[in-house]
């Protein structure tokens, strides 16, 4: 076989892994469908727990609504489809602008074309535009459930180059839905301990960053040794996985526990300082995952010096280039873990 005919053969191959349905929705049977059956989490379109932030400002959300009422081109929502029902991959916040508008819950601001609109809700445009507004076509591309969660990564890490570059948390949470996503987001983020003894600007709330150092954390205390190259492939591969099976008592337990051992014996918790106004990646993984690892060794440890978290050791730990270097990962949690086994 020539490399030609082996170069086509790994086309059809591949092919038959991508199966989707392009679909087209009027704008009003697209909120119908989303909003039929929300309360009870049953609506046939619905956007995941793990993608219910708001990204976009009033002037982009308002652009957006800007450009349905002008005719022009709108880019494709993507979904998969999951157990019948239509799971939005990318796409959420053209949707939930769209229903924000409809609902008199959006007021235009800053438009540079439909000036006249500036101000305007919904129900300030006349019946027949409303009509207009509301027979207006969106279309869809839905992944069918022969296409895996590879094909999902793919195809979401694809729409989203050459736009608003997206964050790996973004990346992650738009394409691994499942039980633990749920339990990072509902639970481990909302713990009163966590949010008391971290900081995060409201850019980085919205990123997901307080949800990415809770999948490093279950992560590394799980596998840190196990990091080779990227870390991540390496947190995908984690999530994925958990989203599968995980044992969210044993989780919840240790979550918890390094919690309140960080609330009760570091001062500024995962925070370098209390003027500071962001957590360092670095500086939770070593602290959260060194302490939980003590815990899992020794459950009623209690340190007898923490001057070490001043210490120029430390601090070259957490600051030094390379980070995400499997030995750089491993030093600093090792080193929080030995400083409080050994004093």
């Amino acid at each position: 076989m020539d490399i030609y005919q082996k170069a086509e053969e790994q086309i059809v191959e591949k092919q038959k892994i991508v199966d989707f349905d392009i679909k087209e929705f009027t704008i009003e049977l697209l909120i119908n469908k989303y909003l039929t059956g929300i309360e009870s989490d049953d609506n046939d379109i619905f956007i995941p727990t793990y993608q219910r932030n708001f990204v976009w400002d009033i002037d982009r959300q308002s652009k957006f609504i800007e450009s349905v009422l002008l005719g022009l081109p709108i880019p494709y929502i993507f979904s998969a489809d999951t157990e019948g029902r239509l799971e939005i991959v990318d796409g959420s916040q053209r949707l939930r602008t769209l229903v924000a508008f409809f609902s008199n819950n959006l007021i235009l601001k800053n438009l540079e074309i439909l000036t006249s609109l500036n101000g305007f809700r919904y129900g300030d445009l006349i019946k027949s535009r409303q009509r207009k507004f509301l027979n207006s076509t969106i279309r869809m591309i839905a992944l069918s459930d022969k296409s895996d969660e590879d094909v999902r990564f793919m195809m979401f890490e694809r729409i989203n180059t050459g736009s608003a570059i997206l964050k790996d948390m973004e990346k992650r949470k738009g394409i691994f839905g499942g039980k633990f996503m749920d339990f990072v987001y509902n639970d481990c983020s909302k713990h009163p301990l966590f949010i008391r003894n971290t900081k995060f600007t409201e850019r980085l709330e919205k990123r997901g960053e307080p949800q990415e150092l809770i999948i490093r954390f279950f992560a590394y205390s799980d596998n840190y040794k196990l990091v080779k190259t990227g870390v991540n492939d390496f947190l995908n591969e984690f999530v994925d996985s958990k989203n599968k099976s995980f044992d969210k008592v044993r989780y919840n337990q240790e979550f918890d526990n390094m919690l309140k051992f960080v609330d009760k014996y570091f001062p500024d918790g995962f925070i370098k300082s209390k003027n500071s106004n962001k957590t360092p990646r670095v500086r939770f993984d070593a602290i959260s995952v060194g302490v939980n690892l003590a815990l899992r060794e020794n459950p009623k440890l209690k340190p007898t010096d923490l001057s070490w978290l001043n210490s120029k050791t430390f601090n070259d730990l957490i600051t030094k280039g390379g980070q995400n270097a499997p030995t750089a990962i491993k030093d600093r949690i090792e080193y929080v873990y030995n400083k409080l086994i050994n004093g």
